[in-house]
């Protein structure tokens, strides 16, 4: 095939055919009347043959109403499809794309048509599996030809990555995403379920090593900690673009777990906690030589006490000692003099 040839194969794939069916009520209502009047025709036919009256016209009456009642009827029923509200129906024809049903109500089709969901059994047997647990039976497949186009959840395991440092952290996403083009979901990818999970974890894996866990200053740059809805949003463009063939919309992800790996959970505790009490401790050291040079301000400004610098600098001791001790400070009266 020419490169001409395969560019207009995948058009042809991507493209999506809106059908709109003819209603399934008249069809069905017809198609009972006209199977009771072929058993009418049928009777009456074997009434002819045994009577004797007329051969041909016997005969012929018998085989038309046997027909109809075995073959045509039949093959009618089968073109009757119903849809429900946010449901969508692939049909191949003879093996080429024949449309898509995309409205909800009861249809008639070609009766030779035939659904197309290669990720219906996946659907199903999940279903089937929580369905037996319940009932500690095992599963049974039930397949589901019917193309879901309602919000869907997708919450993949927690994965084990490293970030931008090396670290080794545990990370879990929930992805809600929709099918929006039904011929790419059928025809461009083996299994869109299956393939939208890959991506998934691909495009996250992607995305936490471009990022580290944390940063000492959250506004020095972005982290997965600190950032996390600007991470979460750039992950939902990376997976778009990656499920756009396959005729799926991203509408959310979101972070729902993020840890560091237990190898290594206890030392990065260690390092927060130690990063909190240094960054504890400068609080208290600025905030207490603000204190002071206030307290000597005020003095000098009163004219309360008149220090000297060697006073002075004992005064700013103590009150330094005072301010930044982590225990309750006991207080020393000096009833005597200060020189």
């Amino acid at each position: 095939m020419t490169e001409a040839g395969k560019s207009n194969a995948n058009v042809f794939q991507s493209e999506e055919k809106i059908l709109h069916p003819i209603s399934g009520m008249p069809i069905l209502i017809i198609n009972i009347l006209l199977m009771i009047l072929s058993v009418l025709i049928t009777i009456y036919g074997i009434i002819t043959l045994e009577a004797g009256q007329d051969m041909v016209l016997g005969t012929v009456l018998t085989i038309l109403g046997f027909f109809y009642l075995l073959v045509k009827g039949p093959i009618l029923f089968i073109g009757l499809k119903v849809l429900q509200p946010n449901e969508a129906l692939v049909l191949t024809l003879f093996g080429k794309y024949y449309g898509t049903i995309k409205k909800e109500g009861f249809f008639f089709v070609h009766p030779f048509v035939s659904s197309v969901n290669p990720a219906a059994q996946t659907v199903s047997m999940s279903s089937a599996i929580m369905a037996a647990a319940k009932e500690n039976k095992p599963p049974a497949p039930v397949l589901n030809k019917k193309i879901s186009l309602k919000e869907i959840t997708l919450n993949n395991e927690k994965q084990k990555v490293n970030d931008r440092l090396g670290n080794p952290i545990i990370i879990g996403v929930v992805v809600v995403w929709r099918v929006v083009n039904t011929a790419k979901a059928v025809f461009n990818v083996d299994n869109y379920l299956e393939y939208l999970s890959i991506q998934c974890d691909s495009a996250l894996r992607d995305m936490v090593r471009i990022y580290p866990y944390d940063t000492p200053n959250e506004n020095s740059e972005m982290s997965l900690r600190g950032s996390s809805l600007e991470v979460a949003e750039r992950l939902k463009i990376e997976l778009q673009k990656k499920v756009d063939v396959a005729g799926l919309e991203i509408t959310e992800a979101k972070i729902t777990h993020l840890s560091y790996a237990p190898e290594i959970a206890a030392v990065m505790l260690q390092r927060q906690q130690a990063s909190a009490i240094v960054d504890a401790r400068q609080m208290i050291v600025e905030g207490a030589v603000g204190t002071v040079e206030m307290a000597l301000a005020k003095l000098n400004e009163n004219d309360v006490v008149k220090l000297d610098e060697e006073r002075k600098a004992a005064m700013v001791s103590n009150l330094l000692v005072v301010l930044c001790s982590n225990r309750d400070i006991q207080p020393i009266i000096n009833s005597g003099s200060l020189y």
